[in-house]
């Protein structure tokens, strides 16, 4: 068994290498048994009660439908099974969803279930990662850390594309570090094409793990810096073709037999990836077309705090992801530290560059973007701080054992982190309130533990103090974690824990979703008559829900929230003449999307000077019958 005490097991396995011996046939190590518990465990919190989560997301929830009825829809990430409008995201993530709901039906269930397996996995490949890197003891403490870590039990239980896209990014990583370990090409190849379908998840940011990746092996990969550059020309090369392949298709696609390009001005996949999914999002100089935006420059403010080097420490931002930062920046100093005299190739240092490029990189992309920022995009962020508080534990402990003078610094870390505990854990004064008083009593005993275990050199107490201070440490993200667990929240703005607002109670997500008017829905089937939209609707707020519950093409005007010019008055009025749509759901009762809808308001007076108003019993909804319309 490994012990806080015993060194690094240096462990040389890769992702791509045929087995030695069939692993079914080999009794079980307690440190196997640990990391099997760990994966069950995490599958357990993320999966608990995982139909009570409902459609999460409704807006990417009716595109997942639409690819269980639709391959075009499936192919295009398509809102509706009619292609008419794309979602605001490639369409990566909903081709997994959308495959798990073809092979299982359709259902809340089948839609997250690759969400939770998602989180698994991602926990297992980080675990893996870390074993290879600092050995079993660095593993296990990095795995649980994540798990646990609340925006990702969070996210790994909600329909939006970061579940896929922490998946792919730690793929990659496991391929880097077998580059690293082996200096052969096709490994960085396999690196750089699973960064490349991490973009077709989520587009630009996928890329944030590149300069990681370049640096640390241009720095440390074994061949010569000839042949290391010609090999990140190669993984280039695969980078290219990986994520522009899809885009390269919608480019050359007819955009008269394509859906119109969701969240961009002029129906351009180009647009959507510079402005809407790029530039847009760091500059805040975009429209703010969709999902979460607030019309215009720096409109993230509103979901992750105003922009800055302390955004990941704000009241938005601090409970899903900072708890162990404190941690991971003094366990890399003391990484570094340690190895500063170490080989060029050392994989110790560079394990130490490559999960501190990681975390800084999405740290300093997340606190400085002035454009739409929410808070759950941190869970990219989460795998880098777990490793780094994991691995930085013993390195602390390290730094102690080779000078006496640095005794300090790993009970100094210790109660540094306790402190920012909690001081989260105050930013919710009515949830769990002994809880704070526990962390800080358990985080002084560990430190006072660990200070006099080390001065001893007895082996015992600083064991017990260790595994104290890994459960004061963790308690918090513990709290948050079951908390979200135990109190789900559907919609577009995914949160974790209790409320920061002092009351304690449970506000997070909202926003996002839609219920289904069953009373418009059977007006809508038994009137449709032989148009081939059900209904068209102003935004996605109001067409989601519909396209859940039918499965039937809809015209969704303007994309998310109304503001594309899809279609223009023009063109509906167009469809109108040629049949194809007879219906126009103005307002659905509850309220539309918020946002832009300029275009959607033209067609919407339209359609009340042209159509006929009617009334769908029991349902408060604005429909105009536009059969009898004059569209000249």
């Amino acid at each position: 068994m490994t012990t806080l005490l015993d060194p690094p097991v240096p462990v040389t396995d890769s992702p791509l290498a045929e087995p030695t011996s069939a692993p079914w046939l080999r009794r079980p190590t307690r440190a196997g048994s640990i990391t099997a518990a760990i994966g069950v465990l995490t599958a357990l919190l993320y999966g608990w009660s995982l139909w009570s989560v409902g459609y999460a997301n409704t807006y990417y929830a009716a595109a997942v439908k639409s690819a269980t009825v639709s391959w075009k829809a499936l192919f295009f990430g398509s809102i509706d099974p009619g292609s008419f409008i794309t979602v605001d995201k490639p369409p990566a993530a909903l081709w997994l969803q959308g495959l798990f709901g073809r092979l299982l039906g359709f259902s809340s269930f089948s839609m997250l279930l690759p969400e939770v397996l998602a989180g698994v996995g991602s926990v297992l490949i980080l675990h893996r990662l870390v074993r290879r890197w600092r050995g079993n003891t660095a593993a296990h403490l990095a795995a649980v850390a994540f798990a646990l870590t609340p925006i990702a039990t969070a996210m790994f239980r909600n329909n939006n594309p970061d579940a896929l896209l922490t998946l792919l990014g730690l793929g990659a990583a496991w391929a880097m570090w077998s580059a690293l370990e082996s200096g052969r090409t096709r490994h960085l190849v396999t690196a750089a094409a699973l960064t490349g379908l991490a973009f077709d998840t989520k587009m630009l940011q996928a890329f944030l793990v590149l300069p990681a990746f370049v640096l640390v092996y241009l720095i440390a990969g074994p061949p010569k810096l000839g042949r290391r550059i010609k090999q990140l020309f190669a993984a280039l090369l695969a980078l290219v073709v990986s994520s522009g392949w899809w885009m390269a298709i919608v480019v050359l696609w007819p955009a008269a037999s394509r859906p119109y390009i969701g969240s961009t001005q002029d129906n351009s996949i180009v647009s959507l990836l510079l402005g809407y999914n790029g530039l847009d999002r760091v500059f805040g100089s975009g429209s703010g077309a969709g999902p979460g935006s607030s019309g215009g420059p720096g409109g993230g403010a509103g979901f992750g705090g105003s922009s800055g080097w302390t955004r990941m420490f704000n009241s938005a931002v601090g409970g899903l992801v900072s708890w162990l930062i404190p941690m991971a920046v003094a366990g890399l100093l003391a990484g570094l530290w340690l190895t500063k005299r170490s080989p060029r190739t050392d994989r110790a240092r560079a394990g130490w560059m490559l999960w501190g490029l990681w975390a800084m990189t999405c740290i300093a992309v997340f606190s400085l973007s002035k454009g739409i920022f929410h808070p759950y995009y941190t869970v990219q962020l989460a795998p880098a701080v777990a490793a780094l508080a994991g691995a930085g534990g013993l390195a602390l402990w390290q730094l102690g054992r080779r000078s006496r003078a640095m005794l300090w610094a790993l009970p100094a870390a210790v109660v540094a982190s306790a402190v920012w505990a909690v001081a989260l854990l105050d930013r919710a004064p009515a949830f769990a309130p002994w809880l704070r008083t526990a962390v800080a009593i358990a985080a002084g005993l560990a430190g006072v533990g660990l200070l006099t275990g080390s001065l001893l050199r007895h082996r015992r107490i600083v064991m017990v103090a260790g595994g104290l201070a890994g459960a004061a440490l963790l308690a918090g993200p513990l709290a948050y974690s079951l908390t979200t667990v135990a109190h789900p929240v559907s919609g577009a703005l995914v949160s974790a824990g209790p409320s920061s607002n002092g009351s304690g109670g449970f506000g997070r997500g909202g926003f996002g979703t839609s219920t289904t008017d069953h009373a418009l829905v059977t007006f809508l089937e038994a009137n449709r008559g032989t148009a081939t939209y059900l209904v068209a609707t102003i935004g996605s707020q109001s067409s989601a829900s519909i396209i859940i519950a039918t499965g039937q093409p809809v015209i969704t005007i303007g994309g998310f929230n109304g503001g594309d010019p899809a279609p223009t008055l023009a063109q509906f009025k167009a469809l109108v003449a040629a049949g194809k749509v007879r219906y126009l759901l103005a307002s659905s009762g509850g309220g539309g999307a918020p946002g832009g809808q300029q275009n959607g308001s033209s067609i919407t007076q339209w359609a009340a000077s042209a159509g006929v108003k009617v009334t769908v019993s029991g349902s408060s909804a604005t429909v105009y019958d536009l059969s009898t319309a004059v569209t000249s």
